[in-house]
Parts: structure tokens; C-alpha cells; sequence
């Protein structure tokens, strides 16, 4: 019983805080929504970036593959190529989904 009590108790401490705090609460949510949605184009050409330099990357790793010969190397160009259509597709995809 004492248990029940005191979770009770506590519960309604959290509630009465919340409840005083609701006001601000609200405007503080709303400025960060704000913030974030300001931030999400310059993270979206970030991805684009890192994107562009795994390509990159990954084209100089495909070709020394192919030039030494390696079996492997259509699976290498592969896994590059799709990390980087990701990184697109991920960054087109958040933007279409929050409305951006």
C-alpha cells in the first residue's frame, strides 16, 4: 500500500509540474521546431557532400581493384555505388516526409 502511495504521490507532483509548465513548454517545442527545420538544408547538402566524396573514394578503390586484376570487383562497385545512392535517397526522402 505504501508503495501505491507514494507512486501516486510522485505522479501527481509530475502532472502538477507539467500542468504549471505547459505554456512554456509549448514555445520552447516550437522553437526548437523551428531551429531544426532551419538547420535541415544545410544537413541535407552535408549528406550530399559526404556522398559525393564516398563516390569518390570509391571509384579510386574500383579502378586499383580492377587494374590488379581482383574477381571481386563488380561487388566492390556495387557496394559504393549503393552507399551513395543512399545517402541521396535518404536525404530526397527526409525532405519529402517532413515537408520540407
Amino acid at each position: 500500500m505504501k508503495i501505491k502511495t507514494t507512486v501516486f504521490f510522485f505522479a501527481f507532483l509530475l502532472y502538477s509540474k507539467l500542468d504549471a509548465q505547459t505554456a512554456d513548454g509549448n514555445a520552447g517545442i516550437n522553437q526548437a521546431n523551428t531551429t531544426v527545420r532551419g538547420y535541415f538544408d544545410a544537413g541535407t547538402n552535408l549528406m550530399y557532400a559526404v556522398g559525393a566524396i564516398l563516390g569518390l573514394i570509391g571509384a579510386v578503390k574500383v579502378y586499383q581493384k580492377w587494374n590488379h586484376g581482383d574477381h571481386d570487383t563488380g561487388k566492390v562497385a556495387a557496394a559504393w555505388f549503393g552507399s551513395c545512392i543512399f545517402l541521396v535517397i535518404v536525404a530526397t526522402v527526409l525532405k519529402s516526409f517532413f515537408g520540407l
